[in-house]
């Protein structure tokens, strides 16, 4: 028997898959300020001022990772990786806020 045909090793990674998968599952993961250098070429420093990261098409396609307001590249703006749970707090304290 080779190391494919071995079943324990294909369940053991198996359960550790599904732990990884249930744990991605549970983040969120949002695309903030842009923090592109565009005055790099001059040795200066200035931003352009983009807030959050908004997508130019739908997901999926490559023109979903340029950011409709300043144009960049995703990977250009500051990722924000927060839990499921953290994301439903945060929602509940704008309500709270918003209502009173």
């Amino acid at each position: 028997m080779g190391p494919q045909q071995d079943g324990r090793s294909s369940t053991a990674n198996g359960g550790t898959a599904a732990r990884r998968k249930e744990a991605a599952a549970k983040q969120v993961v949002r695309y903030r300020e842009c923090q592109r250098n565009h005055a790099a070429s001059v040795g200066g420093h200035a931003v352009d001022g983009c807030r959050e990261f908004m997508a130019s098409s739908a997901d999926g396609t490559a023109a979903a990772l340029t950011c409709a307001a300043c144009g960049c590249h995703r990977s250009f703006h500051r990722r924000e990786v927060a839990t499921a749970t953290e994301t439903a707090a945060d929602c509940r304290d704008r309500a709270s806020t918003t209502s009173g």
